[in-house]
C-alpha cells in the first residue's frame, strides 16, 4: 500500500486497513455475524420449533449426519433403539444403523411465523417424515430438540448483549463526558459515586437486583428488567472511558478555538470532540458486550434471570448443572459452548478494534 495513499485516506480506511491485519478479530467479526444471522432467522434456520417434545425420547443422545452417494437417502441420520435400565429407573438409547431418517433441505415441519409475522413451515434442514426423531445435538430430559432451543436461545442472550450495552453507552456517554468536560466538584462527585458502585462484588449486586423482580411478571417484562439490571452495573467502566478521553483532548486548540468562536457546549461535544475518539468509543463498547452475555447467563443459570418457558442460553444450562446431568447427558453444555464461542469472538473482534482505533501506530 502506497504511503501517499495512506497519508489521505479518511480515518474509517485507516481503521479498516489495520483490522484487516488482525487475523483473529477478522475470524471472530465472520463468526459475531453468523451467530447474529442465526439468531435473526432463528425460525427458519432451526429444525423444530423450542415448544415441540417429543417425550418418548427424552434425554436421546447426538446424530451425525451421513452422506450416502449409493442407493437410499442422500442426507440421513441413524435411528435410535431403547432399552429401559431398572437399575437408573431410565431410557437408555443405542445407534440403530438399520434405520435410516431421511433428510432433505427446506424440509417442511412445524409451523411457525417468522418474526411473529411471516407463516412458514419451511426448516433448512429436516425429516422427510416430520415425526421421525432427529436430534442432531441430543434431546433435553423432556425430549425437546436441544439444537432448536439453543439457536431460539441465541436471540434472547445475543440481544441483552446489545441492547444492555447501548444503554450502558447512552449512561456513560453522558456522565462520563459530564466529568470529564466540566472538571472540578461535578468531576468529583461523579468519581466518587462510580468507586462506590465498582467497589460492591458484582454477583452480590446483580443477585440483589434481579431478586428485587417480581415472580408474577410476564417474559416480556423479565427481558427488559435484566437488561436494565446489566445496564446499571454496567455503566461504569464505559463514564471512565469517556472521561479519560475528554481529558485528554478538551485542551487541544481545535476545542478551544469552537469555544472562543461562541460554539455551545452541546456543539463542542458532539461536533468536535466525540469524533475524534468515535473508533476508541466502538472498541469499548465490543469489549462490553460479553460481560453483558456472560451476566444474562449467570444470572439465568441461578435462577434469577429469565425462566421457561422463555429461551436463553442461560435457561438452558441451568438443566445441566446437576452432576448426573452431566454424567448421563454431556450434550447439555452445548449451550455452555454456544456462550464460549461468543464471548471468545467478541473478545478477538474488540481486540482488533482497539489495536485499529490509532490507525497511525506503528
Amino acid at each position: 500500500m502506497k504511503a501517499e495513499e495512506i497519508s489521505f485516506a479518511p480515518q474509517r480506511k485507516l481503521v479498516w486497513w489495520r483490522f484487516r491485519k488482525h487475523k483473529l478479530a477478522v475470524v471472530g467479526l465472520v463468526v459475531i455475524g453468523l451467530l447474529y444471522l442465526m439468531a435473526a432467522f432463528a425460525e427458519f434456520l432451526s429444525p423444530s420449533v423450542p415448544g415441540e417434545v417429543k417425550a418418548t425420547y427424552a434425554q436421546a443422545p447426538p446424530r451425525l449426519v451421513h452422506v450416502s452417494f449409493g442407493d437410499g437417502p442422500f442426507l440421513y441420520v441413524d435411528g435410535y433403539k431403547s432399552t429401559v435400565d431398572t437399575l437408573q429407573q431410565r431410557r437408555v438409547f443405542e445407534t440403530d444403523e438399520s434405520q435410516r431418517i431421511a433428510l432433505r433441505l427446506f424440509a417442511r415441519g412445524e409451523p411457525y411465523r417468522m418474526w411473529g409475522l411471516i407463516p412458514s413451515d419451511r426448516h433448512l434442514l429436516g425429516p422427510v417424515d416430520k415425526d421421525a426423531p432427529v436430534f442432531l445435538l441430543g434431546a433435553d430430559r423432556s425430549g425437546r430438540d436441544l439444537l432448536t432451543r439453543i439457536v431460539y436461545g441465541a436471540r434472547i442472550s445475543l440481544s441483552v448483549g446489545l441492547v444492555g450495552v447501548l444503554l450502558s453507552f447512552v449512561l456513560g456517554m453522558f456522565i462520563g463526558g459530564l466529568s470529564g468536560y466540566l472538571g472540578g466538584t461535578v468531576d468529583l462527585v461523579i468519581q466518587r459515586v462510580i468507586e462506590f458502585i465498582i467497589s460492591i462484588p458484582t454477583l452480590p449486586l446483580w443477585l440483589g437486583l434481579a431478586a428485587a423482580i417480581p415472580r408474577t411478571w410476564d417474559p416480556l417484562k423479565v427481558y427488559v428488567a435484566i437488561v436494565v439490571v446489566l445496564s446499571l452495573i454496567g455503566w461504569t467502566g464505559m463514564a471512565r472511558v469517556m472521561r479519560s478521553r475528554f481529558l485528554q483532548i478538551r485542551g487541544e486548540d481545535y476545542v478551544l478555538a469552537a469555544e472562543l468562536d461562541g460554539a455551545s457546549r452541546l456543539r463542542v461535544v458532539g461536533r468536535h470532540m466525540l469524533p475524534a475518539f468515535t473508533s476508541h468509543i466502538i472498541a469499548s463498547l465490543t469489549l462490553t458486550v460479553p460481560g453483558m452475555i456472560l451476566g444474562e447467563t449467570a444470572l439465568s443459570f441461578l435462577g434469577l434471570g429469565l425462566q421457561p418457558p422463555t429461551v436463553s442460553w442461560g435457561v438452558l444450562l441451568k438443566e445441566a448443572q446437576s452432576v448426573q446431568a452431566l454424567a448421563t447427558t454431556p450434550w447439555l453444555l452445548a449451550a455452555g459452548a454456544a456462550v464460549v464461542v461468543t464471548v471468545v469472538a467478541l473478545n478477538f473482534v474488540g481486540d482488533g478494534l482497539r489495536d485499529a482505533a490509532d490507525p497511525y501506530e506503528n
